[in-house]
Parts: structure tokens; sequence; C-alpha cells
């Protein structure tokens, strides 16, 4: 399966051009089997073709001008930090609890209120912090 579009390959090209300078280079024949599979290349990867196009001896100008015009084109992800105040989801209510144990002392076979007591027992039982999802 084929993903590239056909005309000047600039990626492709260099590519080839570095697999001959380099032909022990795993890198370079990593990202040649790669981009043949795939059709694309990540940022990074073709930050790395270009700074191994850049030690090419007869590096064409223009081709590496494209392939850095194609990774400034590109998207940059970043991670968001962390939150600093990490609370827990669910805080157990003791009011809850306390108001459970009084009806079930006085009616221990309440059926709605024991499904109550299981729900909060299993919700509180495992209390999960925003860490820890």
């Amino acid at each position: 399966m084929d993903l590239r579009k056909p005309g000047v390959d600039v990626v492709a090209d260099l590519l080839q051009a570095i697999a001959e300078a380099f032909p022990t280079n795993n890198f370079s024949q990593s990202l040649l089997q790669q981009y043949a599979q795939r059709g694309f290349l990540t940022k990074k990867q073709l930050e790395g073709l270009h700074s191994k196009a850049k030690k090419l001896p007869n590096a064409p100008v223009g081709k590496l001008a494209t392939l850095e015009a194609i990774i400034l084109k590109m998207p940059t992800r970043q991670k968001s930090a962390l939150p600093q105040n990490i609370q827990p989801l669910y805080e157990k209510n003791v009011a809850v609890h306390l108001v459970i144990s009084a009806i079930l002392e006085k009616y221990p076979e309440h059926k709605q209120v024991l499904v109550l007591k299981t729900k909060n027992r299993s919700v509180l039982g495992h209390v999960f912090s925003a860490s820890a999802i």
C-alpha cells in the first residue's frame, strides 16, 4: 500500500541518497523501510533525516530546504503539565454513612438501604485520586 502522492518526492530522494552514501547505517535503512511501508515519517524521524542529509558531501541544497520546510510545517506535540493540587475523586461522606447505619439498625432487612450501603462501600473501598487514573 503506497500512501505517497506521485511526483517529486523529496524525502524518498534524500533517503535514497543517504542509503547510497552510508550503506551500513541502520538508522537510514530503517527510515527507508518505514517510509516505503507507511508513506510518511514522524517529525522526529524527519529531523534525524535532515541531520543525516546535512552530512552528505553532495547534498542538494534545495531538497534540504524543502525537507526543513516540511519539518517546520508539522505540528509540535507538547504534553501539558500535571495539575498542582491533586484531590481524590470520591471522598467519604460521614453523614450518609451514619444515616445508612441508623436505618439498618432499626430495619436490618431494608433492601434499598442495603443496596445503597453496598454502593457506598464499593465506591469508598477504592478511593481514586487523579494521579491514580
